[in-house]
Parts: C-alpha cells; structure tokens; sequence
C-alpha cells in the first residue's frame, strides 16, 4: 500500500493510500476513522482511499465547520483527482456509504458502480438499535444522544483506550483495532454528529449498476435503514447476510466477490453505452448530431 497526501478544495492536508495492484480502479469511502486494513483485500483493482479530516494521518481544516457531507465529498473527488481516475465503481462502508451516495449523486460522470456496504445513504442515527417496531425518530434520538454523551467524555475514553494494549499479530483485524484505539474521541465523535446530520438521500437518479450489502444482525444500521432506499433502483443487487455492522471483517469473500461481480456489471455497462454512442453518431457524423444523454452526463445538484 502506497501513502500519499492530496489538498482537498478547502487546502486541508488530506491522508490518502492506494494499493499497488494492475487492475480497474476502485474508491474506497471507509467506515469512520476505519484504518485500510479493516477493509478485504483486493488482488484484481487497485483501491484508492482516505483518512477523514483530522484523524490520524489527515490534518483538521483551518475551519473546524467544514467536516459536513460536501467537505467529504470534496475529500473523495481530490483523491480521484490526485490519482488520475476520472471514473471507478466507488464502495461505501458504514457511515462511509452516506460519501459514497452523495459522490454518486453529485458527480454521476465520476462513479461507474456503487457498493454500499452496512450504512444508509444518508440520516445514518436513524438505523441504530435495528430492532423489529422501533421507530426511527426513536432511533435517531438514541442514536444522537449516545453520540453527543461520548463526545463529553472522549478525554476519559482517550486516557482509557489509548493505554489499552491490542493484542499482538498480523491480523487485519488487530492492525484495524490498534489504528482505532489511537483515535482522539471528541473529535471523532464530533464528526460522527456533523456527518450524521445529513439527510437521508433520494437515490432516485442512481443509474449505475449498484450492490448493497446489509448485515442481519446490524445493530448500528438496521436492515430496513440500509436496503429501504436503494429498493426501487433499476440495477440494484441486494443481500442480507447472517452479519453485524463489521461485515466486511466477518465475510470478506463475500464483500470481494461482490465487488468483483459489480465491476463486472459496471464494466459491462460502459460497453454498452459506448457502443450505442457510437452507432448514434455513425451515421450523423459530421453533421452536428447531438450526444446521447447517459448517466455520465446527468450531475444533481
């Protein structure tokens, strides 16, 4: 893996990683504060991603406000951007689905595919305590509440966690728990509230080919939270897996195997579109025909 340093729009100092693999590209959208190595490797793309604002190997921006969806956003288009990618199937994972949605809404010519991966896109509090008959405007209250109380008390969880040993060994998932430990906790509970402060999005003008994946067991992204929005979306491939809120650390296989089932499916699409554009434009060639209208020209603001 390959460390870097990008400047999004706003000159924040931004953490960035890549693999080094020979393959399509693929942009990562993590979970909060998740270290690489919570995520499955993967030997067919090369896989692009970031560390948010301010935790460990990103810097906090001059201005602390600018930590809302669109200065993540601008996060994700500068690694693009400082990568030479001008289109890749983009995957979300937990409160990283709601970046990785938007991304898709606001930049279509950007994202070829879409994963979302245990997160809603959008509205993130609304999904926590996943029990059958709960209502959101309670989970949501649950969920803000437990998020504004860890915030008053990140020092005595800094001074507590950061001396708490992590088990030793190679593992992922060791690697992941010792990077999250070294997390200073008012502030990542502090953009765990600015981020979750955003609105549950209407994926309705998603086009590209989509998988979801849900954990049956996610108690902090209940199941209704997580497929609800994507339902009536024209390629949408939907799972619910016996999992929790950890899935991809639980069933790697099956996080990569659909990965690499959506690029397929996104592969398969630009061929497509590429060859109805060619036909359109063959014969009127020359001849001022317009282009066809895709889902890599239809930005929504």
């Amino acid at each position: 893996m390959r460390e870097h340093v990008v400047f999004s729009d706003d000159g924040t100092r931004i953490g960035a990683w890549r693999t080094d693999v020979d393959g399509p590209d693929v942009l990562l959208s993590p979970g909060l504060g998740a270290a690489p190595t919570a995520w499955p490797v993967l030997r067919v793309a090369r896989v692009h991603g970031w560390r948010h604002r301010g935790t460990p190997g990103s810097h906090r921006p001059a201005d602390p406000a600018r930590i809302g969806l669109r200065d993540h956003v601008a996060d994700a288009v500068a690694v693009l951007d400082a990568g030479g990618v001008e289109r890749c199937v983009v995957v979300g994972w937990a409160m990283g689905v709601t970046v990785a949605a938007a991304l898709a809404l606001r930049h279509p010519d950007r994202v070829s595919g879409l994963m979302l991966v245990a997160g809603a896109p959008g509205d993130p509090f609304a999904g926590v305590l996943g029990l059958p008959g709960v209502p959101e405007d309670v989970r949501r209250l649950v969920g803000v509440a437990s998020a504004k109380a860890l915030r008053r008390v990140g020092p005595l969880l800094g001074a507590v966690l950061h001396r708490v040993p992590a088990p030793g060994g190679p593992w992922p998932v060791v690697e992941s728990l010792r990077r999250f430990l070294e997390h200073d906790w008012v502030w990542y509970f502090t953009l765990a509230l600015a981020l979750g402060s955003a609105p549950r999005l209407d994926l309705t003008g998603v086009t590209c080919p989509t998988t979801v994946l849900a954990g049956r067991y996610d108690w902090l992204a209940a199941p209704d939270s997580v497929v609800g929005p994507v339902a009536g979306l024209p390629q949408a491939r939907v799972r619910v897996l016996p999992n929790t809120h950890f899935l991809p650390l639980e069933a790697p296989g099956v996080v990569v195997d659909e990965l690499v089932l959506l690029l397929d499916r996104a592969a398969a699409v630009d061929r497509a579109v590429d060859r109805a554009l060619e036909e359109a434009r063959g014969p009127a060639a020359g001849r001022g025909a317009p282009d066809l209208l895709t889902s890599r020209s239809r930005p929504r603001a």
